[in-house]
C-alpha cells in the first residue's frame, strides 16, 4: 500500500499540498509515483507563473507514461524544485519529501475542496 500522510491536502488526480503559512508546497503522492514507474523527466512551471486549481501546471515522464500534473491550488510560482531537473529519480525515492512547485496561494480557503489522508486512500483503493 501506498503511503499516505496525515496533515497535508490531496487531489483525485494524486498530487498533494502541504501548507505553510500563504505558500503551498505540491507535488505527487506515493500512489502516483507508483503506477507511474521510474520517472524520467518532470515539466514544471516557471518562476512567476500563475497556476489555477484544477488546471495543469506541468507533466511528469516514465519510462512507462507521462501525466499531466493538476494544480491543487490557485497562486503564483515562488519557487521549483530545480533538483528535479537533474534527478527526476527523487519523486520516486521521496515522494512526499520531494516537492515540484511552492506557490503563494491566492485563496488559501480552495484546500477545503480537498481530500484528507483518510478520503485519499479510499480514493486510491
Amino acid at each position: 500500500m501506498a503511503k499516505v500522510i496525515e496533515g497535508l491536502y490531496y487531489s483525485e488526480s494524486h498530487e498533494y499540498v502541504k501548507v505553510e503559512g500563504e505558500y503551498g508546497y505540491v507535488g505527487i503522492t506515493d500512489y502516483a509515483q507508483e503506477q507511474l514507474g521510474n520517472v524520467v523527466y518532470v515539466d514544471m512551471p516557471e518562476v512567476d507563473d500563475e497556476v489555477t486549481a484544477g488546471e495543469d501546471f506541468g507533466a511528469v515522464e516514465s519510462v512507462k507514461a507521462a501525466s499531466d500534473l493538476i494544480s491543487p491550488v490557485s497562486g503564483v510560482v515562488v519557487e521549483i524544485n530545480e533538483d528535479l531537473e537533474d534527478q527526476p529519480e527523487l519523486i520516486n525515492q521521496d515522494a512526499f519529501g520531494t516537492w515540484i512547485m511552492k506557490v503563494k496561494l491566492s485563496d488559501p480557503s480552495e484546500v477545503d475542496n480537498l481530500l484528507s489522508a483518510a478520503d485519499y486512500e479510499n480514493c486510491c483503493k
